[in-house]
């Protein structure tokens, strides 16, 4: 980043052959699908965003509850809820193209490697989309997902095969549920991914003392929000060291001062996710 003029500083990143005019994107799993905040958030002045999770076939998620608050952040086990790669293309990237100069970033999720390739497909024969993000770090699924972003060969496997399917950029999104993120990170990287992302949730839970039960149906949840920040930026400063492709920081974020620290760590851009969620317009 460099000034452009006298009070006028040029917060443009250039990475993966996409320039972003500033390094803040919306999250996936926290920005729909980028149409649902148009009436409140100037789409075109953000960095990009990042779809919800699209899978090959419609997806209706874990049963509730699902949302839990905490007390620095925030519990989730969704479960990848979703209209579907198909749906999406014809209903809801439409309305994205008509706006001027919006960086759009398809998350992609799958149960098995042909179900990552099928999806990817489907999006190649659209337009308007920048980038793949390949999500191999949601706890909140039984198949798929952190299976993947856990075991370093499936990782491998995975990465090299969808690169091969996808013609255009492809980003992963890393799971901090690991033991060593710089070893993932730079698997990912070895298979051929362009960049990374990370840290997606992290696994957890709450009980509720009264009815000694679990709050959140599915048992275990996905945490989020400020008490992640402190152990996501160090796991973006470990796998910055490791890789030489950008890495995307994200985890806690929510000011100005946030996102300068995880570039301080090597990040090249950063990913707002919860803070849209008390803050709808944080992200802008």
């Amino acid at each position: 980043m460099a000034n452009s003029s006298p009070g006028k500083p040029d917060l443009s990143v250039r990475f993966s052959g996409i320039t972003f005019k500033n390094p803040v994107i919306a999250a996936s799993g926290t920005f729909g699908y980028g149409i649902e905040y148009d009436d409140i958030v100037s789409l075109e002045k953000l960095g990009g965003l990042v779809t919800k999770g699209l899978s090959r076939e419609p997806m209706t998620g874990n049963p509730p509850p699902r949302l839990f608050e905490t007390a620095a952040g925030m519990l989730n086990s969704i479960g990848l809820q979703n209209i579907g790669a198909r749906a999406f293309i014809e209903e809801n990237l439409p309305q994205l193209q008509r706006k001027k100069n919006v960086i759009v970033i398809c998350n992609v999720f799958g149960f098995t490697r042909e179900d990552y390739e099928a999806t990817i497909r489907l999006l190649n024969q659209a337009e308007g989309i920048a980038a793949y993000e390949l999500n191999v770090s949601c706890p909140n699924t039984k198949h798929g997902g952190i299976s993947f972003g856990s075991d370093r060969v499936l990782l491998e496997e995975l990465v090299a095969s969808c690169k091969a399917a996808s013609r255009r950029p492809l980003i992963v999104k890393l799971s901090p549920n690991v033991t060593s993120i710089a070893q993932m990170a730079h698997v990912a990287q070895e298979a051929g991914a362009d960049a990374i992302s990370l840290v997606n949730t992290f696994l957890a839970m709450a009980i509720d003392a009264d009815t000694r039960r679990p709050r959140i149906a599915n048992v275990t949840a996905g945490l989020s929000g400020p008490a992640i920040k402190p152990i996501a930026l160090r796991m973006v400063y470990d796998a910055a060291h490791a890789v030489k492709i950008p890495v995307i920081g994200m985890g806690g974020i929510t000011t100005a001062v946030d996102v300068i620290e995880f570039m301080l760590a090597g990040a090249s851009a950063v990913q707002m996710g919860t803070a849209s969620y008390f803050d709808p317009v944080a992200t802008e």
